[in-house]
């Protein structure tokens, strides 16, 4: 297990570059996997998720060329069918959350996917139901695996194009059933399909490979599918998650940095969360300049009353920045409830946060109030156990702005998401040395 020691109290400066998003690189690179033909996809953030899902894919039989620090080239033309079938292939699915997403084009290419359930963070219940369900509706035929602890579909008679309502607008499902029907025959219809960027984004891709999308960007997509898809050359966005944790790094430190090449046009109602904690966030072009600030004063509501943020699926605000935002709001003025909707545990680290002197209350586990400490009192080192990305990178805030030195273990969680972000962080005056 290896450990983050961070002496807290230094302000940043300069400028940083997001890396490539996470969540849509998971995407695009399981769907390199339905053609044959050769794939390259640029700006691919060299974390642990992504190593582990492209190790994956070799072991799969996909060919793969690193062109580049960030650049792969990938050809999937001579898939190894038995060990798609095999026990480890399964067990390896099984810990690597972003597996999930190889079922869908398995299925579209080969006729046939075990999906096992997938590993990832510890932050409450991840339903695949919306997934499964919408692969049966395009006519898979679902099996359970008792030796295998694993699902096995198979599209006996070929998967076939159908109108479904998803239960939920599920981002991964989305994806799933998204690439599932692009070899399906017919036309699909996807009503409450997630429409965040990266989604849409895997549907640009699609479409470049030959399949026809209609209503990209909306909840409703129409896709037809085709026999064949070609290659293609795709460039991953900036990860909006992480220009998010760099606006909450700079504000609880009092900090003034310039966030680089950040796509502003793909990050929706982020700025404005920000904003809404009092942060001063100038666009210049296509990047942030986050100014330094004596105070940031959270924004009541029209009637005085405590402010509320909340996750909510897009346009709204991603759940994976309410943990950033949680722990930026302790040092600025006033008080704001959190209220984290979609997963049940992903609150309990605050517990870390209240031993270093937050004034937080947790209300129940998808609601805490934090009364803000105004930069007044700076929070206390501490030593702390990282159990998710999102937590993980809140705690490296928190110790950051933190008066002495503190130790967050387990941050092989942090590197699931963030890449080489200490080396990154101390570029800008920040003090973090990683103990492996």
């Amino acid at each position: 297990m290896s450990s983050y020691i961070i002496e807290g109290g230094h302000q940043l400066h300069g400028e940083i570059t997001p890396q490539g998003a996470k969540n849509e690189a998971l995407q695009v690179i399981s769907a390199v996997l339905l053609t044959a033909e050769p794939v390259t996809i640029h700006n691919v953030p060299d974390i642990l998720d992504i190593v582990n899902l492209i190790n994956l894919l070799k072991a799969m039989g996909v060919k793969v060329e690193r062109e580049g620090h960030s650049t792969y080239r990938f050809q999937a033309d001579d898939l190894d069918i038995d060990y798609i079938s095999s026990a480890d292939f399964v067990a390896r699915c099984a810990g690597l959350r972003g597996s999930v997403l190889v079922v869908g084009p398995l299925l579209a290419r080969l006729g046939q996917a075990y999906f096992a359930k997938p590993g990832g963070d510890k932050i409450g219940r991840r339903k695949v139901d919306t997934h499964i369900i919408g692969m049966t509706k395009l006519g898979a035929m679902l099996a359970y695996n008792e030796e295998r602890l694993a699902y096995y579909l198979a599209a006996v008679n070929g998967l076939k194009g159908c109108y479904m309502l998803l239960d939920e607008a599920s981002v991964t499902g989305t994806a799933n059933i998204l690439m599932a029907a692009s070899m399906a025959e017919g036309t699909t219809t996807i009503y409450n399909a997630a429409c965040e960027p990266y989604v849409q984004q895997l549907c640009r891709m699609l479409v470049r490979m030959g399949v026809k999308i209609e209503g990209i960007g909306s909840n409703l997509l129409h896709i037809t599918g085709v026999p064949v898809l070609h290659g293609t050359e795709h460039t991953v966005l900036p990860d909006m998650i992480e220009v998010g944790s760099f606006i909450g790094m700079a504000a609880i430190t009092g900090s003034s940095i310039t966030i680089k090449n950040v796509s502003y046009d793909n990050l929706g109602i982020i700025p404005n969360a920000f904003q809404r904690l009092g942060i001063n966030l100038e666009r210049r072009d296509d990047d942030i300049f986050v100014p330094a600030q004596e105070v940031y004063e959270i924004e009541s509501n029209l009637d005085g009353s405590i402010p509320t943020i909340a996750d909510a699926p897009w346009p709204g605000l991603t759940p994976d920045l309410l943990s950033v935002i949680l722990v930026t709001a302790t040092q600025c003025r006033g008080s704001v409830l959190i209220h984290q909707k979609m997963f049940e545990s992903r609150l309990f680290f605050v517990d870390n946060l209240i031993d270093m002197g937050a004034q937080i209350m947790l209300c129940d586990p998808h609601r805490a109030v934090v009364i803000g400490l105004d930069h007044k009192m700076a929070l206390r080192a501490n030593k702390m156990l990282s159990p998710d990305i999102r937590a993980g990178i809140a705690m490296l805030i928190a110790a950051m702005s933190a008066k002495g030195v503190s130790q967050i273990d387990n941050i092989e969680q942090i590197d699931r998401g963030y890449e080489n972000i200490d080396t990154r962080l101390n570029s800008i005056g920040a003090c973090i040395y990683r103990r492996d």
